[in-house]
């Protein structure tokens, strides 16, 4: 299957010059003279091209295949951005357990007993910098003064060029996001710092501050919602990061923005973005041309082969006795019953409001139990079917291992029911309590993904059973393994503590309690020897 959508080729300039080693996890140029070098510029598109390449950081590790990467001493898969985030935001929560634990860091952070020394901790925490690196060394190469040295005229082309830089400051506030909301900081760069310069501290109420500042700057510069390249950023991107910092405001900096939320989710809700109208078609081969998709991590399982979230999620769905693969477009026996549901999130759907609700699944019963008391025993567990690899049409994708199935950062349908939260939040509902104070709009929201799900108006819910406890399961129900749960959890004050308990929370089988200091990660111990100053978190 060929995807139509931007086509890019992780450009090998990037992995020769951009090196990293085990004691230099600030990822910056080896030689910032032939980083995007003249004669890089010298090619036809080459702008464009650089464009390409700091998009395909968020999906590709290295030049030389699914194999490669350009983080060193660790796994590829392990240093690729969208997987080490589902890891991070799903492995660590209630909604997924991995089976072969003696991959590189999977014990501990599923158990929720990581140190500073976990690698996928770290290929997150290095992926992140290496891609504010690369935004940065977009925008040093692409000034005025840089444009007018070589002669670059074309007014088309600068106007293009002007786009792409709003682009990469955009894509540069995803990567500090997601570093303010695992790390709790970053070491901070921009373009106007030399490259060889290792980053001062910000911790989150500095990079609060950046992101926001440089995203309110930059929505008006952006394309307009729906109307850039498939595969590229456009206003709706930058509004997504802005509601999702708004929201989680209180965790962040101590702030409640909620109706600074409320205005941002407006706006994408207005911005052309529908409901794609079957849920699973936002999860299939061909879901780049899904109506409600902001924003996602592209792959082609001819182009772009790596070891990403929905390869893994795909191949890791097909269960060990089900050997479903075919149905889900790889191998039959993909990997063997890799992934399994947490018992907590099964019972999320508990109930006839579920018996033909599309987000629904899960596959289980007989021989493969609910209970998982032995995490080698991959029959323990229910499995799931939401992502697969075959697309709307029931035509399989191009690749029976590497998928063509897109990673959805950002849909519509969590703008939707941010913009419920955040209405409930702003008018007096807290954690914990039973009050309900929803509007009809916010009820309309809730209620349209439900009949999306349910194919009709039967299992809508009326505002008096919506509370914020809802508001969570109903999160997980429609947006489940698309990298929220931890944000959630921590949000509602349930992910740290005793309030919630999952199976092997806290490294127990029924689960118990884990301290407050795992609402962040810590700081890798390699980045701490290679940048003095960074500080460790408390707690590690």
């Amino acid at each position: 299957m060929k995807k139509s959508k931007f086509n890019f080729i992780y450009l090998a300039l990037i992995a020769v010059v951009f090196t990293s080693c085990e004691s230099d996890l600030d990822i910056t140029p080896n030689d910032p003279d032939t980083f995007l070098s003249e004669e890089f510029f010298s090619q036809p598109d080459a702008y464009k091209k650089g464009l390409a390449g700091v998009y395909g950081n968020l999906a590709l590790t290295g030049t030389n295949g699914p194999e490669s990467s350009n983080i060193g001493g660790i796994d590829a898969g392990t240093s690729q951005y969208g997987r080490c985030l589902w890891y991070l935001q799903n492995l660590s929560t209630d909604e997924a357990i991995w089976s072969y634990e003696n991959d590189g860091g999977v014990r501990d952070l599923q158990r929720n007993i990581w140190n500073a020394d976990n690698v996928i901790i770290r290929g997150m925490f290095s992926r992140g910098m290496f891609h504010v690196a690369l935004c940065n060394e977009y925008l040093r190469q692409t000034t005025p003064e840089k444009l007018s040295a070589r002669g670059v005229t074309n007014a088309t082309l600068l106007s293009d060029i002007q786009d792409y830089r709003n682009e990469m400051k955009a894509m540069r506030a995803l990567a500090y996001y997601h570093l303010m909301d695992m790390f709790g900081k970053a070491a901070f760069n921009t373009e106007d710092q030399a490259v060889a310069i290792a980053g001062v501290q910000y911790n989150r109420q500095q990079l609060f501050q950046f992101i926001e500042t440089d995203l309110t700057a930059l929505i008006p510069l952006l394309k307009a919602p729906r109307s850039n390249e498939s595969g590229r950023l456009d206003q709706a991107f930058a509004r997504m990061i802005l509601a999702k910092m708004y929201l989680n405001a209180e965790v962040y900096v101590g702030q409640n923005r909620y109706q600074d939320c409320m205005t941002q989710c407006e706006a994408i809700i207005a911005g052309g973005y529908v409901l794609e109208p079957n849920y699973l078609d936002n999860f299939r081969a061909d879901n780049n041309t899904s109506t409600e998709m902001i924003f996602a991590i592209q792959s082609d399982g001819l182009v772009t082969q790596n070891f990403g979230p929905t390869t893994v999620m795909v191949n890791g769905s097909v269960g060990s006795l089900e050997t479903n693969g075919i149905s889900l477009g790889v191998n039959a026996g993909g990997w063997g019953g890799a992934i399994r549901l947490r018992k907590q999130f099964v019972e999320k759907f508990n109930g006839s409001d579920f018996d033909f609700d599309a987000r629904k699944t899960l596959s289980g019963g007989g021989l493969r139990t609910l209970d998982i008391l032995d995490i080698n025993n991959r029959n323990q567990g229910f499995i799931l079917a939401k992502f697969s690899n075959v697309s709307s049409n029931g035509l399989p994708g191009s690749n029976p291992t590497f998928v063509d199935t897109d990673f959805p950062l950002f849909r519509l349908a969590d703008a939707y029911l941010m913009y419920a939260e955040a209405q409930m939040r702003k008018d007096g509902a807290t954690n914990g309590s039973s009050v309900t104070n929803l509007t009809s709009q916010s009820l309309g929201y809730i209620n349209a993904l439900r009949e999306r799900a349910n194919d009709g108006n039967f299992a809508n819910v009326t505002s008096n059973q919506v509370t914020l406890d809802f508001i969570l399961d109903e999160r997980s129900r429609e947006l489940h393994w698309e990298a929220h749960r931890r944000q959630d959890l921590i949000r509602f004050g349930k992910y740290s503590g005793g309030n919630y308990i999952w199976a092997w929370k806290g490294n127990a089988p029924a689960g118990i309690a884990i301290s407050a200091n795992r609402n962040v990660y810590p700081i890798p111990q390699l980045a701490l020897v290679a940048n003095p100053n960074l500080t460790q978190n408390t707690g590690y």
